[in-house]
């Protein structure tokens, strides 16, 4: 039968209906994942095409996924960092929702304080298991979505759950049937989809979903969920690792409408950011992410970072406040106690600072020869360089001049006798067997010995 596609507003001819397949043994693709090696990447050579919806936006796990791998928050650091994300969103709501756990008393008074802040965005969702007494405990809170954990590969329906591909998805149905019912919209979380059998169980499930929500009239979300890190964003891969096999076939063999498809991936093979945007250029409209990358094993795809990404695609911020990124570092670093690896892109302490001394006298000509863009507008964080043994007599310049925040007119010349001793006592330093940067602390001690009340920190 031949018809013409909404998709691709050409005649097509009508796909097959990829039905259950309720196989007898788990299909763990040894070929693909033979454990004591590592994973291989095959190609088919079968390219979908680039699919970008007209609207795509961030979601947020940092209460859920991104605090299973740290110390819980306490309420008030919810609630602060619940702020923060508000702020960052901006006007037009980029970081459109964030879930939350609901299992003990502090998770649900953190949610409560939250919710009565009123916001708009980010909208508070939750996630559950696949339980009814789970789905009770949203239903009383009075959540209008909230996330179902529906594992999809063969290794967790055979090997967790200890099910077939029919009860698992008999089972799965049977709750999402519940949500529907309680009016709440399910956000079904299709767990480990990088290692399940796409044709077998993946297309037929969110077949079934799709027409659920239908017959519902409440549509009912698909979460991929890239569980392992598995994922991968080149073209002509074959699946299940191919990041845009898997968003095109949800949408080319199940109908799901872009708004109603989000990525959720994690970082084991350094794909996070790249596999999340893939999933925006191949036609799903929320990626799913968490502060600082915060999460399980090696962590989400950071928030951050999609941001920066969607700022890159669309060309604008569309108004999220990039500034409240550098307060939410701050934060972690000192309420909570989390320690950001210097050299984290945007939020590290060292992402835009330069030790080398040739950098160094670059920025003094220049800032924009050594620095992504312009780190003090964008993130209020001045492009700064740190003194060691290769900083020369420029770099010392720098740094009294980006410390001190001197103005055009005071800045100080990498000639000045200021800059002469310093560099002699950082020399000195250096030739006594020393190892490490010399701190901001410090140059300050000596900048006031050499040269007091000559510079005052503001």
């Amino acid at each position: 039968m031949i018809e013409l596609s909404k998709h691709s507003n050409l005649l097509e001819q009508d796909p097959y209906k990829y039905t259950l397949q309720d196989v007898a043994e788990p299909n763990l693709f040894r070929d693909l994942f033979p454990y004591d090696e590592v994973p291989k990447t095959p190609f088919n050579f079968r390219k979908v095409p680039l699919n970008t919806p007209e609207h795509i936006w961030i979601t947020d796990t940092t209460f859920r996924d991104g605090q299973q791998s740290v110390t819980p928050y306490t309420v008030e650091q919810i609630v602060d960092l619940f702020d923060l994300l508000h702020r960052l969103s901006g006007p037009k709501g980029i970081i459109r929702q964030t879930e939350f756990f609901v299992y003990s008393k502090k998770d649900r008074q953190a949610l409560e304080k939250c919710m009565d802040r009123g916001y708009q965005f980010p909208e508070i969702t939750t996630w559950i298991r696949a339980t009814k007494n789970d789905f009770k405990l949203v239903k009383d809170i009075g959540i209008k979505e909230t996330g179902i954990l529906v594992s999809c590969s063969d290794y967790h329906i055979f090997k967790k759950l200890n099910m077939t591909r029919k009860q698992a998805m008999e089972h799965y149905l049977a709750v999402v049937a519940d949500a529907i019912e309680a009016g709440v919209q399910p956000r079904c979380h299709f767990e480990d989809i990088t290692r399940a059998d796409f044709f077998g169980f993946v297309v037929p499930f969110a077949n079934a979903l799709m027409e659920m929500g239908k017959q519902a009239k409440i549509p009912v979300k698909i979460r991929a969920c890239d569980t392992m890190g598995y994922g991968v964003p080149y073209s002509g891969v074959a699946p299940p690792r191919s990041v845009p096999g898997i968003i095109y076939g949800l949408q080319h063999y199940s109908e799901v409408p872009s708004e109603l498809l989000e990525w959720h991936g994690h970082n084991d093979f350094y794909k996070g950011v790249t596999n999340a945007t893939t999933a925006w250029l191949y036609g799903a409209s929320a990626v799913n992410c968490s502060l600082l990358g915060i999460g399980e094993r090696t962590g989400n795809v950071p928030l951050e970072a999609m941001v920066f990404e969607y700022a890159s695609l669309r060309g604008t911020t569309d108004g999220m406040d990039t500034t409240a990124i550098t307060d939410i570092a701050k934060y972690f670093e000192k309420k909570i106690g989390y320690e950001i690896p210097p050299m984290t892109p945007f939020v590290g302490r060292h992402f835009n600072v330069t030790r080398a001394g040739i950098h160094a006298d670059g920025l003094l000509k220049d800032e924009e020869i050594y620095n992504i863009f312009n780190t003090k507008k964008i993130l209020n964080r001045p492009v700064a360089v740190a003194v060691s043994n290769t900083s020369g007599l420029a770099g010392i310049a720098y740094w009294i001049d980006t410390f001190y925040d001197l103005e055009d007119g005071q800045k100080i010349d990498k000639k000045d006798p200021l800059c002469v001793q310093l560099k002699e006592w950082v020399d000195e330093e250096y030739n006594h067997g020393r190892q490490t940067v010399i701190s901001d602390e410090e140059l300050v001690d000596k900048v006031n010995e050499l040269a007091p009340g000559r510079f005052v920190i503001e």
